[in-house]
């Protein structure tokens, strides 16, 4: 363990995790049979550039399509074309984008294949306001979901019902071509249907459900959005479509193949490795709690595991905001609860980090916290506990110089926690 510095190393197992999600070895593990007529590719999510980039260098034949990435660095095509829209809250170039997909798989025949590449964060990067709404109802949507601590798979129900392309409208507007959608998996559980909304990929959830979310966290939609998820016209396909009947749904990345993989990295450096849960929910602030109760357990009793050892763990947090709110994503605000609760506790150190390299709205992926984190951020002059009740994680650990920032990874199976006890 001498030999051991905590945080290259966490950074170690966070890079393996990410490389394990590498769209190029997964997509070229799942490339479907060349069709008789056209090869159509359309796409969505943060990892949508890289996705595009490594089909186009492992399809052999003709190819046409574009794909929906965020705004900012993408990776170069040559064939496909990578369009750029906005993400956290979407945006007009969003709108044309959606409309563009849209248009690129109409009028297809049984003999053509549409190939849809899907990775986390196409939500909000597919805007496709129903009949009677615009894009302004879409956002207020989006901003009512991320700001109600609904989990992921409660969000995505909702999303479905307020979209012309969202819940497997894009497919069924391909058919009868047939679909193969390659999924990048953000979401615990590694439902399909649930990544960036399932725009290929229908599911069970029905408008009755949507409406239920809605109630049950107290979200406050437009009068509009209201009114359309009372009717029926809201309804979003039925799975059992005959549309859907030849088509293919592969996950080629998600959480629990990245963790496997940091497992593997830290054992090689000789540390023994206990994946929790890679499906964790709730709220960032609470499981980062639990994380630290589990830590400290094994720092000062040496139980439930023994040390030395890292925890691992995945999934999606939510964080639940109120009117005043800073800067910060959800794996910051994991990281600073933690950072409370193992305050003075030595031999603990902590990675929380976005795996597509940007928590939340600003440019790091997360941060390192251990025992003394607390009493840096004190010394700068930052009480920790009142940035935590005002969703601040992020200036906190910035004034304690302890944010991770790899910037942009170009994949995305979502929360990678590591804590590393000696």
């Amino acid at each position: 363990m001498a030999s051991i510095e905590p945080r290259p190393f966490l950074t170690s197992l966070f890079e393996a995790a990410v490389v394990a999600a590498d769209p190029y070895a997964a997509i070229r593990a799942h490339l479907p049979a060349p069709p008789k007529g056209r090869t159509i590719v359309v796409g969505a999510g943060k990892a949508a550039s890289q996705m595009a980039a490594a089909f186009e260098r492992l399809w052999d034949g003709p190819i046409e399509g574009a794909v929906v990435a965020r705004h900012g660095p993408v990776e170069t095509c040559e064939r496909l074309k990578v369009l750029q829209s906005a993400h956290p809250v979407p945006d007009a170039a969003g709108l044309a984008a959606s409309s563009a997909l849209l248009d690129l798989v109409e009028g297809l025949t049984a003999d053509d294949l549409v190939v849809a590449l899907v990775s986390g964060g196409g939500s909000s990067l597919l805007p496709a306001p129903p009949h009677g709404l615009t894009l302004e109802d879409e956002i207020a949507v989006n901003r009512a979901l991320l700001a109600s601590g609904a989990p992921i798979s409660a969000m995505n129900v909702v999303r479905k019902h307020v979209s012309r392309i969202k819940g497997g409208r894009l497919a069924l507007a391909a058919a009868p071509a047939r679909v193969v959608s390659l999924v990048v998996s953000d979401v615990p559980g590694d439902n399909p249907a649930f990544v960036a909304s399932g725009p290929t990929v229908p599911d069970l959830a029905s408008l009755e459900e949507a409406r239920d979310i809605v109630s049950r966290y107290a979200m406050a939609l437009p009068e509009r959005v209201m009114a359309h998820l009372s009717a029926d016209a809201a309804r979003a396909p039925d799975p059992g479509d005959r549309a859907f009947a030849g088509n293919e749904v592969h996950v080629i990345a998600s959480a629990s193949v990245s963790l496997e993989a940091a497992a593997a990295r830290a054992r090689e450096s000789g540390i023994e490795a206990m994946i929790l849960s890679d499906a964790i929910e709730g709220e960032a602030r609470d499981i980062g709690r639990m994380h630290a109760a589990l830590a400290r357990e094994v720092a000062l009793r040496g139980r439930p595991f023994s040390k030395p050892v890292v925890l691992l763990s995945g999934g999606e947090t939510t964080v639940t905001i109120s009117k005043d709110y800073g800067k910060g994503g959800r794996n910051s605000e994991f990281l600073l609860s933690l950072a409370l609760d193992i305050d003075g506790v030595a031999g603990v150190d902590a990675l929380a980090a976005d795996t597509d390299g940007i928590d939340g709205s600003e440019d790091n992926a997360g941060a390192f916290a251990d025992g003394a984190s607390v009493a840096r951020m004190r010394a700068a002059g930052v009480d920790p506990r009142a940035h935590l009740a005002r969703h601040d994680a992020w200036s906190a650990f910035a004034a304690s110089g302890e944010l991770f920032v790899p910037g942009p990874t170009g994949t995305n199976v979502n929360d990678f926690r590591a804590i590393l006890i000696r």
